[in-house]
């Protein structure tokens, strides 16, 4: 007798804890919302929108006019969010010496953080510093991944 009331005890609360767990699943699955795309004003909505890096030829860091377009746009996007802050990291291929490729990286933060500047982005909400070739974006002894470690990249604070 006392085995049937222990299992039908059993059967309730395992019953009882299925019910609550469908219906809590069912109740929270209505209430979330998903967003459509990156927060604005966000790390992921500059990349995805605008585009954070720009490219350089090997050995300079005088900005192509490629470059030029994607810093405009940027430029754009802080003045649409102006309580965003960045960093521009300047980097170069695995080639040179890492006291050059560190002085070569900055020359091309500055090119950026300067372009940005000249856009009317406040100076005091960008900072600067070069990876020299401490951080390769793309791996490889070849000059396309070079040509893509040639970069100075945007992100967000």
């Amino acid at each position: 007798m006392r085995l049937k009331v222990v299992a039908a005890l059993g059967m309730v609360a395992l019953l009882s804890a299925c019910a609550n767990e469908k219906a809590n699943t069912g109740a929270s699955t209505a209430a979330v919302v998903q967003p459509a795309g990156p927060v604005p004003g966000s790390e992921a909505d500059l990349v995805a929108n605008v585009g954070d890096r720009v490219f350089f030829p090997f050995n300079k860091s005088g900005l192509t006019d490629d470059a030029k377009a994607t810093l405009q746009k940027q430029a754009d996007w802080m003045a649409k969010y102006p309580q965003v802050n960045v960093e521009v990291a300047g980097n170069c291929d695995d080639r040179g010496t890492e006291e050059y490729n560190i002085a070569l990286g900055q020359r091309r933060a500055n090119s950026a953080r300067d372009l940005l500047v000249a856009k009317g982005v406040a100076s005091s909400r960008i900072s600067t510093i070069s990876y020299g070739k401490d951080r390769p974006t793309a791996l490889g002894d070849n000059e396309e991944a070079w040509a893509q470690n040639r970069n100075a990249i945007t992100s967000v604070k």
